[in-house]
C-alpha cells in the first residue's frame, strides 16, 4: 500500500522514529529505521515500544490507585460535575459507580434503576449495577428482580458474581436453599476464595458448623 507514492512501512518507521526522539531512546534506532522501515519498524515495536506501553499502562494504574487513595472523593466529585454539565445516561452511570465504591448504596441504586430506560432497558451492565446497589443496601427482593432478569436474558454474564450475589440476596429474603444452592454452584464451577469465603460466612450465620 502507497500513499503520495511512499510505502506504508515508511510511514511506519516515521511514527516510530518519532517515538525514538520524544522518548529519549538511543539514536541508533533512527538509523536502523531509515535504513531498513519494515524490519526495524517490526524490531522497535517488540523491542522497545511495546514494553514501554505496558510499562506505562502499569504506571497509570498504579497512579490512579495512588489518587484515589489520597482524594477518595475525587471520582465522585468530577463525575457528579461532569452529571450535572450534561445528564446523559453515561454520566448518570459514571455517577452510580462512583456512588457504589463510596459505600452511597441508595443513591447508586437510584441512579442505575434511573438509567434503565429507553435505549439503555436491555443494557445488563447497567442492571448489574443495580443488583449490586441492592445488595448493598439489603434491598434483596429488588436485587433478585434485576439479577433473575440478566439469567433470563444471558446465563453466561458475569456468571461468578451474578450467581453470589443471588445468593446473598436468596439468604437475605429466607430463601435458603436456593442460596445454599446458588454458592454451591459457584464453589464447584470456580472454585475462587470469594465464592469460598462468601459460602464459610452464609453457612456460619446460619449456624451451619459442618458446611463452614
Amino acid at each position: 500500500m502507497t500513499f503520495a507514492g511512499i510505502g506504508l512501512h515508511v510511514f511506519i518507521a516515521m511514527f516510530f522514529a518519532v517515538h525514538v526522539v520524544r522518548s529519549g531512546q538511543p539514536m541508533y534506532w533512527l538509523i536502523i529505521l531509515f535504513i531498513f522501515p519494515l524490519f526495524g519498524s517490526v524490531v522497535y515495536f517488540f523491542a522497545v515500544y511495546l514494553p514501554n506501553f505496558r510499562l506505562d499502562h502499569r504506571a497509570r494504574r498504579v497512579m490512579s490507585a495512588a489518587a484515589k487513595a489520597l482524594d477518595p472523593q475525587r471520582e465522585i466529585r468530577e463525575a457528579q460535575a461532569a452529571f450535572s454539565d450534561m445528564p446523559t445516561a453515561q454520566n448518570q452511570v459514571r455517577l452510580a459507580e462512583a456512588q457504589l465504591e463510596l459505600g452511597l448504596s441508595e443513591a447508586a441504586a437510584k441512579n442505575y434503576e434511573a438509567c434503565l430506560q429507553g435505549p439503555f432497558l436491555s443494557s445488563l451492565e447497567i442492571r448489574f449495577g443495580a443488583a449490586r446497589a441492592f445488595v448493598e443496601c439489603q434491598r434483596y427482593r429488588e436485587a433478585i428482580a434485576h439479577l433473575e432478569a440478566i439469567q433470563n436474558i444471558d446465563q453466561a454474564f458475569r456468571l461468578e458474581a451474578v450467581s453470589l450475589l443471588l445468593a446473598r440476596s436468596y439468604a437475605g429474603v429466607g430463601r435458603n436453599a436456593e442460596a445454599r444452592a446458588r454458592f454451591e454452584f459457584a464453589v464447584a464451577r470456580y472454585g475462587t476464595f470469594q465464592a469460598r469465603a462468601e459460602y464459610v460466612i452464609w453457612a456460619l450465620s446460619i449456624r451451619d458448623r459442618e458446611t463452614a
